[in-house]
């Protein structure tokens, strides 16, 4: 099955929220699992958006409480390791899809094209080569499977 990840920041805006939530959506239409950071902001949006649209959804949680996780999460991951986490979240996606993010998210950028993964962009405040600009949550959904088949 294939595993998308979301990456985004753990707060975020009115719209940034729903672009999240209608990626998370897309990628359970398309019978793909959600994997991200399992906690708030752009994390929770896609997990929620991913639920409603009756997904699975998988969080790397940065510390080591299940209970951390945001109410959306299938599965959750403790780690223990903080901000290292952001590897196995690289590591773990077929692809990925950027929804904004802060630094955090620019670190997961990083090691999964470093890795030879598909980095989707949506609304990001940064120009970065190797990663590929989505019109819109589906159309970023598209890019992600595609590149992965």
């Amino acid at each position: 099955m294939i595993q998308i990840g979301v990456i985004g920041a753990g707060s975020c805006g009115t719209g940034l929220r729903r672009t999240a939530e209608e990626v998370g959506a897309e990628i359970a239409k398309n019978n793909a699992i959600l994997l991200c950071g399992g906690l708030g902001g752009v994390m929770e949006a896609a997990a929620s958006g991913a639920k409603k649209a009756g997904g699975t959804t998988i969080g790397i949680l940065p510390g080591d409480c299940r209970q951390s996780a945001n109410t959306y999460i299938d599965i959750a991951i403790v780690t223990g390791m903080g901000h290292a986490r952001n590897v196995i979240i690289a590591q773990s996606s077929d692809a990925l899809i950027a929804v904004g993010g802060e630094y955090g998210t620019l670190s997961e950028i990083a090691h999964s094209l470093k890795m030879g993964k598909t980095v989707v962009i949506l609304d990001s405040k940064w120009e970065i080569d190797g990663t590929v600009k989505a019109k819109n949550p589906k159309d970023a959904v598209r890019i992600a499977i595609d590149s992965i088949r």
